[in-house]
């Protein structure tokens, strides 16, 4: 079996995650192609489809979310993702087990006793008029029935338990809102998918091969630690005799779509500014193809990195304006040359052209 090194795989990553090379696909074809993009950070997608889209524009992302074509929504790991409204629906049934389980296990203690399947359905009730909600609001309207909980485990779970959007203006392009949650179907005019009775997992074989076209190849384990969900190994076995496989340096099995990009290992990476929480790092259990173990807790900690040579090296942030860079290791010249002139081009865009300022800080154990 081939044996894929850390390198071949970083640039099969690139090029699924489309940081090889800006992609000319319209941007609800590339949020369709990432498998949506995590946003608890309502402004994150931006930065990560313009470093993804040639001419990428965010009104056109604005608009999407604002004529329901995407939607913001708790999904993949029970955190907040941007994902295009046709797969919110057709996921959605496929997470709910995986929703409540993991509001269960920060709660379990407030909910115990607490008949998740009457909450449910008194929380449906209290949704259906469609009116938008905080979830402060929503524990509130049921807090007469379920006053122990308190209203923080109560919307938690309400929202696990009812498929909510949050509703714009929240995520829109340069805009600061509250979150609102209004139910999936009140927004979209439909009801999500259920799941097959003959208990079949079509939405499972699904997951595993969108996967594998925007992160593959992959283990069994970074697909997991991607969606989150338990129950995969039946639908992996599944669609096994459509994928290829590989071995990565450690030994593990990688799976992939025959077709699927995997370029040379010699092929140039780019400079890439990504967001805070972006899938391209924290859509594996392995990290290593792409962030050092030294470096690992940023990708959990919200730090926005800079790739080079297709690897993270810097974090980044703005300040008035300015693009300010910091090292994790030390840059050559033409590194530095490249990170500058990318983050020129970055400060561009979050400024409105106003600015192309990038300060570069001094790397570790450099001299002032």
């Amino acid at each position: 079996m081939t044996v894929l090194d850390t390198r071949a795989l970083n640039r099969a990553t690139l090029a699924r995650q489309l940081l090889l090379d800006r992609a000319d696909l319209p941007v609800l074809d590339a949020v369709a192609h990432l498998g949506g993009l995590q946003a608890q950070e309502p402004q994150e997608p931006f930065v990560g489809l313009w470093s993804r889209l040639r001419a990428f524009d965010p009104a056109v992302l604005s608009g999407l979310l604002t004529g329901r074509r995407v939607v913001r929504t708790h999904l993949m790991r029970r955190t907040v993702h941007l994902v295009t409204a046709d797969d919110a629906l057709a996921w959605r049934s496929r997470h709910d087990a995986m929703l409540r389980q993991r509001v269960l296990g920060v709660y379990r203690r407030e909910l115990d006793g607490v008949c998740l399947d009457e909450l449910a359905a008194a929380a449906r009730a209290v949704t259906a008029d469609g009116e938008p909600r905080s979830m402060a609001e929503l524990a509130r309207a049921l807090a007469d029935r379920w006053p122990e909980p308190g209203p923080r485990a109560l919307g938690e779970m309400v929202v696990a338990l009812v498929p909510m959007v949050q509703m714009p203006p929240r995520g829109v392009w340069r805009t600061r809102a509250g979150v609102l949650n209004v139910p999936l179907s009140s927004w979209l005019g439909r009801e999500t998918d259920p799941l097959p009775p003959d208990g079949s997992d079509p939405v499972g074989q699904a997951l595993v091969r969108r996967y594998l076209a925007a992160f593959g190849p992959a283990a069994s384990a970074d697909l997991r630690a991607w969606c989150g969900l338990a129950g995969l190994p039946a639908a992996v076995a599944a669609t096994r005799e459509q994928l290829v496989a590989f071995r990565d340096e450690r030994g593990r099995e990688l799976l992939d779509l025959p077709d699927a990009p995997r370029p040379d290992p010699d092929t140039p990476a780019p400079v890439r500014f990504l967001p805070a929480f972006d899938n391209a790092i924290l859509g594996y259990h392995d990290r290593g193809r792409i962030i050092d173990d030294a470096h690992r807790g940023l990708s959990v900690a919200g730090a926005r990195v800079v790739l080079v040579d297709g690897r993270v090296a810097a974090t980044w942030t703005v300040e008035a304006d300015t693009v300010v860079v910091t090292p994790l290791r030390r840059l050559s010249r033409a590194d530095r040359t490249a990170v500058a002139e990318e983050g020129r081009t970055l400060a561009s865009f979050l400024s409105d052209d106003d600015s192309q300022r990038v300060r570069i800080s001094p790397a570790p154990g450099a001299r002032d």
